[in-house]
């Protein structure tokens, strides 16, 4: 056995931007052309998933996310590929996701734990109400007989205001989404339009769920190719649909087999270098990416990233790997925010060089 390989914070920056789609030049398509549409589900398909998020300051996370990858992506193209065409559908990753419905058959164990799970749950039963079950069973059946229908389309009574101030009816709906009863046939100015799941995707809610060996198994392979480098909680956070040890049994028998390689990863933070895991090919899939832009700084590719976006949602590993110590100050009272309440990290070529907090007054047609 070899010494444990050393990687540089440039290379292991570089390898998770290539895996992330953010290196190199912005391939132009056309936005209503059948190539737009190709590329947009390829770069979906890479990422693995697309965080979905409400807050509309300049555009949604989701957009925003697309965008700094295909520079002349649409909102409605994603619509398309999940509202007609099907090609993704809605659930939950980390967080509330489009996702290719390749993956469907794999969400059938989220589906079932969450069905476990949540009955059980002190936040559910509190905004479900002592009628829970009775609330459910009268969702389902309106939905049934009448449906695809919104929460503001039922009666609501009890707990009311703040974000997550659900009533009855609107906590009902999601726990069926959330079990996979459900599914989100459309979005009304963003609003749910929950429809039965065998109506919305047919054929994929006819496939049995994956063998559980099986789906554990393809959860991490797929995590580590969009990582490349990482650790075994950062791989079990990827989907966060598995469990740490399942995560660490995994990275055990695939550096027994070699298909991966236990590294020391260098922290651009002044930490002591982190120890990791690495595919086995990591210094051929470095080699193959686009080689740094040796132009000036200043003619750099530069792109604006949003909060949600894959490489800088994990703040710690952000630091360590970019010197970027980046903070979502949305939910930070406005006396105590550093730099504003949604600020969009700027990369340029490979650096995170600074933070643009923009505002877009839609009225006036104004970005300020």
């Amino acid at each position: 056995m070899g010494a444990t390989p050393f990687i540089s914070a440039v290379a292991a920056r570089r390898l998770l931007l290539g895996a992330q789609g953010l290196l190199g030049e912005q391939p132009a398509t056309e936005p209503a052309a059948p190539g737009g549409l190709a590329a947009l589900r390829q770069v979906i398909e890479g990422l693995g998933f697309v965080q979905l998020d409400s807050i509309n300051t300049v555009a949604r996370a989701h957009d925003l996310i697309l965008w700094s990858r295909l520079p002349d992506y649409r909102p409605e193209q994603l619509d398309q590929l999940l509202y007609k065409e099907r090609f993704l559908f809605e659930h939950w990753t980390h967080d509330a996701s489009a996702i290719p419905t390749a993956f469907y058959s794999h969400w059938k164990h989220r589906f079932a734990r969450e069905a476990a799970r949540l009955p059980d749950h002190p936040w559910w039963r509190d905004r479900l109400g002592a009628d829970g079950e009775r609330v459910v069973d009268h969702v389902r059946e309106r939905i049934t007989k009448e449906g695809p229908l919104r929460s503001a389309d039922f009666e609501h009574s009890g707990r009311s205001g703040g974000f997550w101030g659900w009533k009855p009816h609107k906590t009902a709906l999601d726990y069926l989404w959330r079990c996979g009863e459900l599914a989100v046939r459309d979005r009304v100015h963003f609003h749910k339009l929950y429809d039965l799941a065998e109506h919305v995707l047919p054929a994929a809610h006819r496939l049995p769920a994956s063998a559980q060996r099986v789906h554990k198994k393809w959860l991490c392979e797929s995590a580590a190719a969009r990582l490349v480098i990482f650790t075994p909680r950062e791989l079990a956070q990827f989907f966060d649909h598995i469990d740490l040890a399942s995560a660490r049994a995994f990275c055990a028998a695939a550096t027994r087999s070699g298909a991966l390689r236990p590294v020391l990863v260098e922290s651009v933070d002044g930490e002591k270098p982190e120890e990791a895991l690495a595919l086995h090919d990591f210094e051929r899939r470095l080699r193959k990416l686009p080689e740094p832009d040796s132009r000036r700084s200043g003619q750099q590719p530069l792109r604006l990233l949003c909060p949600f976006d894959p490489v800088i949602r994990d703040r710690a590993r952000c630091l360590r790997r970019f010197g970027f110590d980046y903070r979502f100050e949305a939910f930070t009272p406005e006396p105590k925010r550093l730099y504003g309440y949604y600020v969009l990290p700027i990369l340029q070529g490979e650096t995170l060089v600074g933070r643009l907090s923009p505002k877009l007054h839609r009225r006036h047609s104004i970005l300020e």
